[in-house]
């Protein structure tokens, strides 16, 4: 069993969001934060510089969008104290925990796979006290390769000592997680997130039945009855705290 970890675990855009705010002052930047984001993140992967080093980029060019040319060291002092403030503002969704404690009492193997720093996201997994559910977590630095390349999923499935035909793959992107999982020979699902109150993942589709060739949950709730139905996941073991599949 694979799980991504941003708005899949952990409402991280509701947390980086508040950030942002407090940061500018503003909250109708987000989109513009995503896109500098995504360029500079994409060039991470690429391997043209460290995590550390992206963010401080990252921030330093979008402050520069909004007009402020700030120095370099300005820039670092800002971007530690915005990352500080999302670290304090990190929340695990409601259904978290109880899935992972599911699949935990299934006897499945968990990894993560993430696009995110390693380093980074094992310790927000330890903070958040979550670090004990997995037996892996995979990130594009460690493996050289990112979602939605191949290589990361058959790596995870190698830690996990499962081939791809037998994992399953879950997160909230519809083409880095669930179409990149299928295309690499998994199960891959679509957790689409309903965005609470504006914030959050908020990343589903306009159509509220959409056709995307992928089984679709808004919830991790819904997971173990779709592993059980559909993937015949061998039952919990008796007494095990297992949440009840919604109707």
């Amino acid at each position: 069993m694979c799980l991504d970890i941003d708005d899949t675990l952990i409402d991280f855009t509701g947390s980086a969001r508040k950030a942002l705010h407090r940061l500018i002052g503003r909250d109708d930047m987000w989109a513009a934060w995503q896109r500098v984001t995504d360029e500079h993140h994409a060039r991470a992967v690429a391997g043209e510089y460290d995590y550390d080093t992206m963010r401080r980029a990252r921030t330093k060019a979008f402050l520069a969008d909004l007009g402020a040319l700030v120095d370099d060291e300005a820039v670092a002092v800002l971007e530690d104290r915005r990352l500080a403030q999302m670290r304090g503002a990190w929340r695990l969704f409601p259904d978290t925990v109880p899935c992972l404690d599911w699949l935990r009492a299934a006897g499945l193997k968990i990894g993560a796979v993430t696009n995110a720093s390693g380093p980074h996201q094992r310790a927000r997994l330890a903070d958040l006290g979550l670090g004990r559910f997995f037996d892996a977590v995979l990130s594009p630095a460690a493996i050289g390769a990112a979602k939605p390349d191949p290589q990361i999923f058959h790596a995870a499935c190698e830690h996990l000592g499962a081939p791809p035909e037998e994992t399953l793959h879950i997160g909230d992107r519809l083409d880095l997680d669930a179409h990149a999982a299928r295309d690499a020979g998994l199960h891959g699902v679509w957790l689409d997130r309903p965005a609470p109150g504006g914030l959050g993942a908020g990343n589903r589709a306009d159509d509220p039945d959409p056709d995307v060739g992928v089984p679709v949950l808004d919830s991790l709730a819904d997971l173990p009855a779709l592993l059980v139905s559909e993937y015949r996941t061998p039952a919990v073991t008796s007494g095990s705290a297992v949440p009840d599949p919604r109707s």
